[in-house]
């Protein structure tokens, strides 16, 4: 007797994902676009979120993917409330949400902490840490109702961060303080959430990320060009955030700390 072929009786990775919304908060052409195209190529409905919307990133993933475009500012509660409820409306309930904002203002970075500007550290703490928390808040309100998936998983939230979340360099200190906040209400959230089954993952990536330019090299606005693998891959870094929200429940990891094989730690 013919034996049926697994794909009549059970969905394809690609069918479950057909069924899922992402969302990334915090747009450009760096990490978020790469999740973005990465995200819709597994078949998901998937939506970003910036405070410039129109950023020509965005529309080029509009154009390129169907990527759905927002504009938000994700440390304003009534934005971020405002953004999910528009999310429900036009996609569905998100099964993955990634929350991708440094956070820090210009000219904080680098700044000795006697000569550091309290409003701008404040502002740094608010792009960053409360944005997460909001974001995050919102996310898993809606995820609670959601029904498991395969893996037994209603939904997932990633938080990307930086190596001042594991690690306070010197004049540093607004950034490594928003950094660690983030880092703790990840925590806190994954001690809470993941008994409910909503997985949640801290990820610092100890790196400059290397981006594709126009010209197809990989550079950082302070880094240079990348050369040798160098610099971290964003392709590289959503193939991880992808994997993070495929785990299966017995084995979810919380913090993945990424890094070239070059940096030093």
């Amino acid at each position: 007797m013919t034996q049926p072929d697994k794909s009549d009786i059970q969905p394809s990775v690609q069918d479950v994902a057909l069924q899922e919304v992402a969302l990334i908060v915090g747009g450009g052409p760096g990490i978020s676009s790469s999740c973005a195209r990465l995200f819709a190529d597994s078949g998901m409905r998937v939506a970003v979120a910036a405070r410039t919307a129109d950023k020509p990133a965005l529309q080029a993933l509009e154009a390129s993917h169907g990527v759905r475009r927002y504009a938000c500012d994700a440390s304003d509660p009534a934005a971020v409330e405002l953004l999910f409820q528009n999310i429900v409306r036009d996609l569905g309930p998100p099964t993955l949400v990634v929350h991708n904002i440094d956070g820090r203002v210009p000219g904080i970075f680098g700044k000795a902490i006697t000569d550091a500007e309290p409003g701008m550290a404040f502002e740094t703490l608010r792009n960053s840490a409360f944005s997460a928390f909001l974001v995050g808040q919102q996310a898993a309100r809606l995820m609670r109702d959601n029904k498991p998936n395969a893996r037994g998983a209603k939904g997932t939230i990633i938080f990307t961060n930086a190596s001042a979340a594991l690690k306070g360099f010197p004049k540093s200190g607004a950034f490594a303080m928003a950094c660690h906040a983030k880092s703790g209400l990840a925590q806190s959230m994954a001690r809470e959430l993941m008994p409910q089954g909503i997985h949640i993952a801290n990820v610092p990536i100890d790196a400059a990320i290397g981006w594709t330019q126009e010209d197809g090299t990989r550079a950082h606005r302070r880094a240079g060009t990348t050369v040798d693998d160098n610099m971290a891959d964003p392709d590289c870094i959503a193939e991880t955030y992808l994997q993070l929200h495929r785990q299966h429940r017995s084995t979810w990891a919380f913090e993945v700390a990424l890094r070239p094989w070059t940096e030093r730690w």
